[in-house]
């Protein structure tokens, strides 16, 4: 570090360096000044850099979907008041699928508290606190090292997720001396690196359990994707031939190019099959919420044996019981579970359970046919699958794909099982069914990943909670395609309208806009498409333009069969009355 100064921004900036962070997302204001200037003077050349957004909301986003794509902590950061304030969705988001993201909050001095200084008098430790781990204030310099390790810390420990740092101006402005420099740490001299371990007694119990098993399978959920252990999963599935679903957050742990997959969403024909005739459930790094429908029937054999693994104590025995719960990082307990079975499992239990997942591939081969009849329907306004089938079977495998939206995020789950997904490629904001992640996620994403294609299939509603980004996009030069499935609705919602309240729509209505009209206006590529054929050669033109794109393709109204199944399960609990 040099060029002079070497005030609190300065101490900052090199402790993000230390951990490994390139890229902060945000929108300057005046007390994150000091930050900003650090970057300019001399980080950039060190490797660090900002990326201004036109919405701290948007900045949010941003630091969660390059937290996705890269494994590693997103920071974003908000000016006092109002800045913070804008990021609080976005921090939301990303905690509820436990995104690890470093959120930086400016904060006017004390000596101004209860003043009515403009952007004062907000308290941000109180706002942050139901949606972050962990929330730290600084007031001078040299608390800023240990801070930002205990933030670190906490962000890539246990279940992952956001904290909160908020940094007094005085932090900022004030000088930052020798000997604080020197308290900056490497991240192994703080944290442990390492993966923990199941407890062994357990890993034996559950190993007990699934010699018994006649028809086990696997669910893997985002913890599988947060410890890197893919490429482990997919060893246990195909060694042993126990069929293997995921959840949304899980998607690309395994895929449809493994002889033992079954699917990622409960709307395929095998991942209900799978679900309801099991015997044996090995739950991996997965969430039992309304993904998976909590776990219940008629979706769930009641009758299951319920091993359960996963990093975060609270997450065990949630909404379904279990037999054995096992706390440990994901890869490391898989790990356990296959030396384990390579020493005590008879390997006559391998061709049963071969048996089983040939029985599963069938419908496999069922849900394949489906694909085939929708591609057949030549409807205007066309089905909403249709156009997913459409968008899905032109992406190249390796595609970043976002997905936002109400039904049109629905459909597009429950047709994903049939294509090929890779981990960390698939981006979708599950756990708070966040709108406006999608233009926010592809610019991320295609900043994470530059080499690889980024396509996100969205609502005309989710559309326009963060339009203003695509400027960023142009700004950035970064070739992503938005292709809206237009509905001039609020899908969702008035299909609950339509299924519960005798169609009386109020407020779920559109005017049709030409969302590519609006694109163009940024100075992005721009198409309307109306035909079903029209969409793969729309999207290869886009794709030639190397700029921002957006497609907009009108579709029907149509309302997605995942209604049927949280229906009955509304009525098992009596929300729908007897």
């Amino acid at each position: 570090m040099s060029k002079q100064v070497k005030d609190g921004g300065d101490l900052l900036v090199t402790c993000l360096l230390n951990e490994g962070i390139t890229k902060m997302f945000g929108l300057v204001g005046g007390e994150l000044l000091r930050i900003y200037d650090a970057v300019e003077r001399w980080a950039r050349e060190e490797g660090i850099d900002t990326v201004m957004v036109r919405h701290e909301q948007a900045g949010g986003h941003m630091a969660d979907a390059w937290a996705r794509a890269t494994g590693e902590v997103g920071v974003c950061l908000g000016t006092a008041g109002p800045g913070v304030s804008h990021l609080i969705p976005a921090v939301a988001a990303a905690n509820a699928d436990s995104i690890p993201m470093l959120v930086i909050g400016a904060q006017i001095a004390r000596m101004f508290d209860d003043t009515g200084i403009l952007q004062g008098g907000l308290d941000q430790m109180s706002l942050m606190k139901p949606i972050t781990k962990l929330q730290i204030s600084v007031e001078e310099p040299y608390e800023i090292p240990f801070a930002v390790q205990r933030s670190m810390k906490a962000a890539m420990s246990g279940r992952r997720g956001p904290v909160f740092l908020e940094l007094r101006e005085t932090a900022l402005v004030r000088e930052a001396k020798e000997e604080n420099f020197k308290k900056i740490l490497k991240p192994e001299k703080y944290r442990p690196l390492n993966r923990s371990l199941g407890n062994p007694e357990l890993i034996n119990k559950a190993l007990e359990f699934l010699t018994t098993a006649k028809k086990p399978i696997i669910i893997a959920g985002g913890g599988v994707i947060a410890s890197e252990a893919s490429a482990d999963l997919i060893k246990l599935s195909e060694t042993y031939n126990i069929p293997a679903l995921t959840t949304v957050m899980g998607i690309g742990a395994i895929s449809c190019n493994q002889k033992t997959y079954a699917g990622s969403y409960p709307l395929s024909n095998t991942f209900r099959r799978a679900a309801s005739e099991a015997d044996f459930v090995l739950s991996i790094g997965c969430k039992w919420d309304y993904t998976t429908f909590y776990g219940t029937a008629p979706l769930w054999n009641q009758d299951q044996k319920i091993i359960q693994v996963d990093i975060d104590i609270k997450e065990i025995g949630k909404n379904r019981p279990i037999d054995v719960g096992i706390i440990g990082d994901a890869k490391a307990v898989i790990i356990q579970l296959l030396n384990g079975m390579e020493e005590k499992l008879p390997k006559e239990k391998v061709t049963k359970w071969t048996e089983w997942n040939e029985y599963l591939q069938t419908a496999r081969e069922n849900d394949k046919n489906i694909i085939q009849s929708l591609l057949k329907s030549n409807k205007i306004p066309m089905k909403p699958e249709r156009f997913i089938v459409e968008v899905l079977e032109f992406i190249p495998p390796e595609t970043q794909l976002v997905i936002n939206g109400g039904d049109i995020a629905i459909f597009t789950y429950g047709l994903i099982s049939n294509f090929q997904r890779y981990p960390r490629s698939t981006f979708t904001s599950i756990g708070m069914g966040h709108l406006g992640v999608d233009i926010c996620y592809a610019i991320a994403s295609k900043l994470a990943k530059p080499n690889k294609p980024v396509v996100c299939i969205t609502g005309d509603g989710s559309f326009l909670f963060n339009v203003q980004e695509l400027e960023t996009a142009v700004r950035l030069n970064l070739p992503i395609i938005i292709i809206i499935g237009n509905n001039c609705a609020w899908g969702m919602l008035k299909t609950n309208q339509k299924n519960n309240l005798n169609k009386r729509y109020c407020d779920v209505d559109f005017p049709p806009i030409n969302y590519a009209e609006i694109a163009k206006s940024f100075g992005c590529y721009g198409e309307k498409i109306e035909k079903p054929e029209d969409i793969k050669p729309a999207l290869k033109r886009a794709m030639d333009s190397k700029n921002p794109a957006v497609i907009d393709v009108s579709i029907a109204f149509e309302s997605p069969p995942a209604g049927k199944f949280l229906g009955l399960y509304k009525k098992n609990k009596g929300l729908f009355g007897k």
